[in-house]
């Protein structure tokens, strides 16, 4: 038999938390002593990983909005993210729920994530790792057209009930489309990140925990692979120190055998031209996060006390997300005479990551001839679109309460996207946005979406339309005779 094969694989993100009309991180008393959350998950996690060299013994992915705010405002560990990047993988774009997107969106999170690992990492990534591991074939086929080999699924995301975790398997897509889907070990990457004692002792965990699964044979002598999947930031923020326990548990040398292999998914998710990987299907709409299904973020899911403010929300922006749309194809086909206006939009993550300018972006698409009001009006389309595409961010819907400023985030994203096309157009689908966000209510709070939004744009300093100012005081009245 051959040697056991042992993979971590780390889920770095953190949400742009940006604000969209300065550029600028707001500070964020409740992450003291430092200015903002991912200043302190910084500090805790990815800088101590990256200083320890640990990176380079595992698998992970780093999204592209924790990766931006790397590169500006902790340049050494970013780049040693990227030194040591042997094991990593792309993730899509804004961290949204692929399986609920529209189909133009899912593909342009793709490859605006493809499109990013490329240019910071040097080369096109064979892996991607799906926001929350939501999952659907029309998402795999995707992953397929773009040259993604492999994903990264929970075990339960299977259609067949136990299956061993311990081979790569085979989805079948159709159409001679395929791609190789790795699920991880549920029981240990469970232990490693609820169970704080489990991870206090990296060689009595390699010993115990790793080592009876890594070392017993599969039926037909091909060689195991266990794989630990957790969130990055479990190693040294969610767990002080665990950072120590990570490093000693994939860090090669000290004199100690294991009887396994530390690797990475590259290699061993290529499949033998003799020895095809068996086949599996998987279970559609489900994820690692949520036990029913996606619902987390689309509906009631029983794991949350209250959950009817997420239905409403989301469709409030899958409305305005339609009617931006529309009026961008519109202007896009008039100004381009491209029949296909979102390959404007997919290109222009070269714009976003930072490597070209947006006039020369617009004059690439226009020509250098175009008028500069019609240049104009292009980059800010796309320039909409881009926060369009933000604001379904995952973390919006993740919490019990839209009261919390993930929530916030995500509509001052709608909220930039929808005031530079109610500019551009001269179109009120602020106004229709504001409606349909009073439409639900703060769990904690009684405060509906409308009010929500006005709350969120004073915090950044951004004026509210007369609408959402109306809400505010109606509702804080309420508020005040019924406590």
């Amino acid at each position: 038999m051959t040697r056991g094969r042992f993979v971590v694989h780390a889920h770095f993100y953190q949400p742009a938390r940006l604000d969209p009309f300065t550029g600028v991180v707001p500070p964020e008393p409740s992450a003291a002593p430092f200015r903002d959350w991912t200043a302190r998950i910084d500090a805790e996690c990815y800088r101590p990983n990256a200083q320890r060299g640990t990176l380079a013994h595992i698998s992970y992915d780093l999204g592209p909005t924790l990766a931006t705010w790397l590169e500006r405002e902790d340049r050494p560990t970013h780049d040693r993210f990227v030194a040591d990047s042997a094991g990593a993988i792309a993730q899509a774009y804004h961290h949204a729920i692929l399986p609920l997107a529209a189909a133009h969106d899912r593909r342009t999170e793709i490859r605006w994530g493809l499109r990013d690992f490329e240019l910071r990492f040097g080369r096109r990534s064979v892996g991607l790792w799906l926001p929350e591991t939501a999952v659907d074939l029309a998402t795999l086929r995707l992953l397929a057209d773009e040259g993604v080999r492999f994903t990264i699924l929970a075990p339960w995301q299977a259609a067949e009930v136990g299956i061993d975790t311990r081979r790569p398997y085979r989805i079948e897509l159709g159409g001679g489309r395929s791609i190789v889907a790795v699920f991880y070990d549920g029981a240990l990457s469970s232990s490693v990140s609820f169970e704080p004692t489990a991870t206090s002792d990296a060689d009595r965990f390699a010993k115990e925990r790793v080592a009876p699964r890594v070392t017993l044979p599969l039926p037909d002598g091909e060689s195991p692979l266990v794989v630990v999947a957790t969130d990055g930031e479990l190693y040294g923020h969610h767990q002080p120190f665990r950072d120590l326990f990570l490093q000693r548990l994939v860090a090669p040398g000290g004199g100690i055998d294991r009887g396994f292999d530390v690797v990475d998914l590259h290699a061993i998710t290529i499949e033998p031209a003799d020895r095809p990987f068996r086949s599996m299907r998987i279970r559609e709409r489900t994820s690692w996060s949520c036990h029913h299904g996606v619902l987390r973020w689309s509906a009631e899911c029983p794991d949350a006390p209250d959950g009817r403010w997420k239905g409403p929300l989301r469709a409030a922006l899958e409305r305005l997300a339609a009617a931006i749309d529309n009026e961008t194809e519109r202007a896009v086909r008039d100004l381009t005479g491209e029949p296909d206006p979102w390959a404007a939009r997919d290109d222009y993550i070269d714009v976003v990551a930072g490597v070209e300018r947006p006039a020369r972006f617009s004059a690439r698409w226009l020509g250098n001839d175009a008028p500069a009001d019609h240049r104009r009006r292009f980059e800010n389309l796309m320039l909409a679109q881009r926060w369009r595409l933000a604001m379904f961010a995952s973390d919006g819907w993740y919490w019990d309460d839209p009261i919390r400023p993930e929530t916030g985030q995500v509509l001052r994203s709608a909220a930039r996207a929808v005031r530079l096309v109610d500019g551009l157009m001269g179109t009120r689908l602020e106004d229709r946005l504001l409606a349909d966000l009073a439409l639900f209510t703060s769990p904690a709070t009684g405060l509906d979406g409308a009010a929500l939004y006005s709350s969120a744009l004073a915090g950044i300093g951004q004026p509210s339309s007369a609408g959402a100012a109306a809400a505010v005081r109606s509702r804080r009245g309420m508020v005040r005779r019924t406590a």
